[in-house]
């Protein structure tokens, strides 16, 4: 059975990037007579607004964009975060380098815009450091798969990304590490989510392999972006949804998909189509 989810960060209300993502899973996951399930990735406490989950599962709710199940907040998930942990332990190393460190011996630059780890402290932490970060090892073996909007992918994780961390300095778990337990846990068959989280893929699909887990499909829509090119969200100054217009909302949302016109969710249920998606990481728009 399709199973699948939209899982956004409660760092404020919904806006037009998010939607963007939650209508095409909604979409995906209704066409195929299957599931979609809302998680909260509110692992990162600083980043979070108070009452934005709320506000996000209020526009949903108003939207029609309804969902199944309880919803799952990975802040009460630590427990399954730190099993996972334990069973990469073979897998995984400590680093006591700092971001300046990492800047300075960089073996370049990730396709994220991360810099490329270069194994400072694979084989031991150098004298006088202490650990800070946990990290998972890597190998040259390409991880490949076949995304339903953007065609082939294929990345050599130890080249384009270097040993990845899991477990962060400041205490709290990666987010490639929660995504990958939480997906497992939830039985998602099928990731459709926006094409900005493209190159955080491979890293996924090779912490599932470590853990046994089995790899859903995936669909990456483009990224809604302004006209410098950023990302819509809270920090560029994305407005909220209007709630009080939600056929235009949604009809915006689906020209931004390349679908049909439709009158009503149940007309863009019939008509979705994920080969009229855009076979681009990003579009740009403008906000409001």
């Amino acid at each position: 059975m399709y199973v699948g989810r939209f899982a956004p960060s409660p760092t404020g209300p919904l806006h037009f990037g998010s939607l963007v993502a939650a209508l095409a899973s909604w979409l995906d996951a209704r066409a195929a007579r299957g599931r979609w399930l809302v998680r909260m990735e509110d692992l990162d406490a600083p980043r979070q607004q108070q009452g934005a989950a709320d506000l996000i599962l209020g526009t949903l709710e108003r939207l029609g964009l309804n969902w199944d199940g309880p919803v799952v907040y990975q802040s009460l998930r630590l427990r399954d975060y730190e099993s996972a942990l334990e069973k990469l332990r073979l897998h995984t190393y400590w680093c006591g380098c700092t971001r300046r460190e990492i800047s300075d011996c960089s073996l370049g630059i990730a396709a994220d815009g991360a810099q490329i780890y270069p194994g400072t402290c694979r084989a031991g932490l150098p004298a006088g450091k202490a650990a800070r970060a946990l990290r998972v090892r890597t190998d040259r073996q390409p991880v490949s798969f076949a995304d339903r909007a953007q065609g082939p992918q294929a990345q050599i994780l130890q080249k384009e990304v270097g040993d990845f961390v899991v477990y962060r300095a400041d205490g709290q778990f990666a987010y490639q590490l929660a995504v990958v337990v939480d997906d497992a846990h939830q039985g998602i068959t099928d990731v459709v989510r926006g094409a900005d989280l493209l190159d955080s893929t491979a890293r996924q699909i090779y912490l599932q392999h470590l853990l046994g887990y089995s790899t859903p499909r995936y669909l990456h829509v483009p990224a809604a972006v302004n006209a410098a090119g950023e990302k819509l969200s809270k920090q560029t100054g994305a407005r909220p949804i209007d709630t009080a217009k939600p056929e235009q909302a949604i009809r915006n949302t689906l020209r931004f998909l390349g679908q049909a016109p439709a009158v009503d969710l149940e007309e863009a249920i019939a008509n979705w189509d994920p080969s009229r998606i855009p076979r681009r990481r990003a579009i740009a728009i403008e906000d409001g």
